[in-house]
C-alpha cells in the first residue's frame, strides 16, 4: 500500500539502491552504484509509466496503488538520493520551489522563520507570499553572521533558511555554528539548508546540523537543463513522515519518466562538476588578475575562504563579479556567445546572466539596495566546454564592452 489513512507510511520500494547493512563507498562511486531486483536484471532502473497499480483482491493489496502516492521509480531515486546525502529518506518532487514549499507547510500562522538577504529570487518570492497571505513572520538577516541569526532566534522561531554559497553574491553561511546556535536557543526550530549550489558532492549539510536539506533537481544533479526536480533530505523519519504528506496529499511528487532522467543524470554529477568547478577556478583567476572584483570560494581573496573550505569539498561552479556600470554590464553579457544568456546554474553548458534583470529582479530595487545588491553584478555559471575556449569568448565580450585593454604582448587589463 502507498500509505495509512494519514498517508504518513512510505511505500516500500521493490527496487531498493541502497541496503542500510551494505559497505560504503567514496561519493564518486556512489553516485554511480546503484542496487536492484528487478525481475530482468536491468542495469538501467525500469520507467513505471504508468498512473495507477492492480491489486490482487481487495485483502491483499500491494505495494503501490496510485502513482500520486508512489511509484517504484520515484522511491528508487528516492532511496539513491538518501544514500548520497547521507539521509534516512529522501522525497523527489516536481521543482527545487516545490520541495521548498513542501518544506514551508510545516509552518503555522505565528511562526517565525530567519533567512537570508542574499536569496535565490524564488524563494524570496514564496517567503514575501506566506509573510502577506499566511500569518508568517519572516526575519531577513545576514545569515553570514551567526550573531545576527542569533539576535533574532526565540521560542517562536519555527525554520531557519540558509544557503551556502549565496546566490549570487556568493556569501558563505556557517552552518554548522548556526544550527549549533539555533538548536540551543529553540531545540524545536528546524534549519533548513539549500544546498543546490554544490549538491551532495560538494558538501553535506546533515552532516553539520542542518535538519532539512533540500536542492534544484533541475541543476547539477541533472545537469542538462533538460527536466525540472526537487530533492528534500531528512535524517529524522518522523520529520520525513511529516513532509510526505502534503505530497501524497497535492500529488506533487516527480513524476516517473522525470525520476528516471534525474537518476541517470545524478550518475555523472561527479564527471560533470569536477569539470565545471576547474574551469571555474580557472575563469574566477582571469576576472581577477584582469581587475575585477570577483565573487567566487575557490580565490583565497574571498572573505571566508578558509570558513567554506572548513565545510565543503569544493568551490563549485557559479561565481559572479563586478564592472562598476550598469551598461557595460549589459554589453559583456549581450556581446558574449559561448556563454548563453540564461537563468539557473548547473548545466553542462555555461550561462551568463544579469541576476538583477533576471533571476532576481522579483526583488524590487528598493530591497535589492538596503541588501547591498550590486545592480552592475554578472553572475556566470559555467559549464564543462574547453576552458580556454570560455576565457576567450569573455576576452571578446570585454573588449567590445569598451572596459579592459589589451597590451602588445596579449596581457588584458582594465581601463
Amino acid at each position: 500500500m502507498s500509505g495509512n489513512m494519514e498517508g504518513n507510511i512510505p511505500p516500500p520500494s521493490p527496487a531498493p539502491s541502497s541496503p542500510r547493512d551494505r559497505v560504503t563507498y567514496a561519493i564518486d562511486t556512489e553516485l554511480v552504484y546503484t542496487d536492484s531486483n528487478d525481475q530482468y536484471r536491468s542495469s538501467s532502473v525500469p520507467i513505471y509509466q504508468t498512473a495507477t497499480f492492480k491489486q490482487d483482491s481487495l485483502s491483499n493489496m500491494g505495494e503501490y496503488d496510485y502513482t500520486r502516492s508512489g511509484n517504484p521509480t520515484r522511491s528508487h531515486l528516492e532511496r539513491h538520493m538518501a544514500k548520497i546525502m547521507g539521509a534516512n529518506r529522501a522525497l523527489a518532487v516536481s521543482s527545487g520551489m516545490t520541495a521548498l514549499d513542501v518544506i514551508t507547510r510545516l509552518l503555522k500562522p505565528g511562526d517565525e522563520v530567519i533567512a537570508g538577504d542574499d536569496l535565490y529570487g524564488g524563494t524570496n518570492r514564496l517567503l514575501k507570499y506566506l509573510s502577506s497571505n499566511q500569518g508568517i513572520i519572516v526575519h531577513h538577516v545576514d545569515t553570514t553572521n551567526n550573531n545576527a541569526i542569533e539576535k533574532v532566534t526565540s521560542d517562536k522561531t519555527r525554520m531557519v533558511l540558509l544557503e551556502s554559497p549565496t546566490n549570487p553574491l556568493i556569501k558563505v553561511a556557517d552552518i554548522k555554528g548556526a544550527a549549533t546556535i539555533v538548536h540551543k536557543i529553540n531545540p524545536q526550530a528546524i534549519v533548513v539548508v539549500d544546498n543546490t549550489m554544490l549538491s551532495p558532492l560538494l558538501m553535506s549539510p546533515l552532516d553539520l546540523g542542518a535538519d532539512v536539506v533540500y536542492e534544484s533537481g533541475t541543476k547539477y544533479l541533472s545537469g542538462h537543463h533538460d527536466i525540472m526536480a526537487g530533492i528534500i533530505a531528512v535524517r529524522d523519519l518522523k520529520l520525513g513522515e511529516q513532509l510526505f504528506f502534503p505530497i501524497n496529499a497535492s500529488g506533487c511528487g516527480l513524476s516517473p519518466f522525470d525520476s528516471w532522467l534525474l537518476l541517470r543524470g545524478v550518475k555523472t554529477l561527479a564527471v560533470r562538476l569536477e569539470k565545471q568547478q576547474a574551469n571555474a577556478q580557472l575563469i574566477a583567476e582571469f576576472l581577477e588578475t584582469v581587475g575585477f572584483r570577483v565573487r567566487y570560494p575557490g580565490l583565497k581573496s574571498h572573505p571566508s575562504y578558509d570558513l567554506h573550505w572548513s565545510m565543503a569539498r569544493g568551490a563549485g561552479a557559479v561565481l559572479s563579479f563586478e564592472t562598476g556600470d550598469i551598461q557595460t554590464s549589459e554589453r559583456i553579457v549581450e556581446n558574449a556567445k559561448i556563454w548563453g544568456i540564461s537563468v539557473s546554474f548547473g548545466c553542462v553548458n555555461s550561462l551568463i546572466s544579469m541576476p538583477c534583470k533576471m533571476s532576481h529582479a522579483s526583488i524590487d530595487e528598493k530591497t535589492r539596495k538596503e541588501r547591498d545588491f550590486p545592480e552592475d553584478l554578472i553572475r556566470l555559471c559555467v559549464g564543462i566546454e574547453n576552458p580556454n575556449d570560455l576565457i576567450e569568448d569573455l576576452k571578446v565580450a570585454l573588449i567590445k564592452a569598451q572596459c579592459v585593454k589589451v597590451s602588445p604582448d596579449g596581457t588584458v587589463s582594465r581601463l
